[in-house]
């Protein structure tokens, strides 16, 4: 799937693309994170982030691995800051504890949640989603520093 501008693409095309690295997308780092293949600062992010949610018709969050096990003293205080924004604002929790993929086949209507975030977003029609807590998919390529390696 091309990108254009930077920007990935939504609907059936990006579907199931291929890993944003290797479409040449940056890993953010420290300070930054990534809106629609953009690297953007921090504060940035979370206006897009909050203005996309707010202007959805299915919008959901996806806490992964990394809050919903607690793995440091941050975990519950962000599982609590996504459990009260989505209380207040309407806004679906799909927990996603391991969302690998199972190869070579997979039955989606069986295995839909939590095994595979793309099959799961396209079946519950959701047009924005925030991954929270989600590990980096190229661990070993990620710099020390990059908040997928040790952060939420």
């Amino acid at each position: 799937m091309p990108m254009s501008h930077g920007l990935l693409s939504p609907g059936p095309a990006g579907l199931l693309p291929p890993a944003a690295t290797a479409m040449g997308l940056d890993l953010p780092v420290v300070g930054t994170g990534t809106v629609e293949g953009r690297v953007l600062p921090e504060a940035q992010v979370l206006e897009e982030a909050a203005r996309k949610l707010a202007h959805a018709k299915v919008p959901t969050f996806f806490p992964g691995p990394m809050v919903l096990w607690q793995f440091t003293p941050e975990s519950r205080q962000v599982a609590d800051a996504v459990l009260e924004v989505a209380e207040s604002n309407g806004i679906r929790i799909i927990p996603m504890p391991d969302y690998r993929p199972k190869y070579p086949k997979i039955e989606p209507e069986s295995e839909i949640n939590p095994k595979h975030p793309n099959l799961t977003i396209w079946h519950n029609k959701i047009d924005v989603c925030l991954f929270v807590g989600v590990h980096c998919s190229l661990l070993q390529h990620c710099p020390q520093d990059h908040p997928g390696r040790n952060e939420l």
